[in-house]
């Protein structure tokens, strides 16, 4: 049973941008300081990363049904289920509610972390702890992401105050997390992967925070490769 609501999640998660009006980032007009493009935000290609996690969640939850039923596997799909389920409603709450929606983040990476360090890299590694790492990285850095318009939106600290606020603490989860889980690092893809996101858009408006993420990205690297020979 718990097989076939990961599946019918994962499978609402996937169409909801379909039925969901199109998210582009907070609406700047929203907060009492207008910030035009947030230095925490990456560049807009950095979510093209969405379609490989949709597409390794999809064979996870099929495989997962088709294949296996066991504990190991069961022990992780509670807290992956919440993940899915806020999110194929966070699309249609971030555009409207931007408190609401760094809250929804926040909760479904909790669930996203949960899952991925319960999951056991030996049992079945590309298909179990990869995707769901993969998925708990990139939302580890998107909960982040979203906290730093807020506070950089509400005036609580500067852009590039909040930028290097939340690079620190995704940094400072992610060598956490990836050492809890030195045998798959997927998770650092997606860690990484944002980072480099961030110091693109911000090479030529505020390098500050460009520099800032490649370090981060370059710790974080670092640290997986050096977790996963570890291991």
């Amino acid at each position: 049973m718990r097989a076939i609501l990961i599946l019918i999640a994962t499978a609402a998660f996937i169409a909801a941008p379909a039925v969901t009006t199109p998210f582009m980032g907070y609406d700047p007009a929203m907060f009492p300081v207008v910030i035009a493009r947030p230095s925490i935000q990456p560049a807009g290609y950095a979510f093209a990363i969405w379609g490989l996690i949709y597409a390794w969640l999809l064979v996870h939850a099929g495989f997962g049904v088709l294949r296996r039923s066991d504990a190991v596997w069961d022990a992780v799909r509670l807290p992956h289920l919440g993940a899915l389920v806020l999110g194929t409603a966070w699309l249609a709450i971030a555009s409207f509610y931007p408190l609401t929606a760094t809250a929804a983040i926040a909760v479904m990476a909790g669930f996203t972390l949960w899952s991925f360090l319960g999951a056991i890299p030996a049992h079945d590694r590309w298909l179990l702890a990869a995707p769901l790492g993969l998925f708990a990285g990139w939302l580890t850095a998107a909960s982040m992401v979203s906290l730093g318009v807020i506070l950089a939106g509400y005036g609580w600290l500067s852009d590039t105050g909040a930028a290097l606020a939340m690079l620190a603490v995704i940094l400072a989860v992610a060598v956490v997390v990836q050492l809890r889980q030195a045998s798959m690092p997927s998770y650092s893809v997606s860690v990484v992967w944002a980072a480099i996101g961030v110091a693109a858009v911000n090479w030529q408006d505020n390098p500050l925070v460009a520099y800032s993420a490649l370090i981060g990205a370059g710790i974080q690297t670092g640290v997986a490769l050096w977790a996963f020979q570890r291991r």
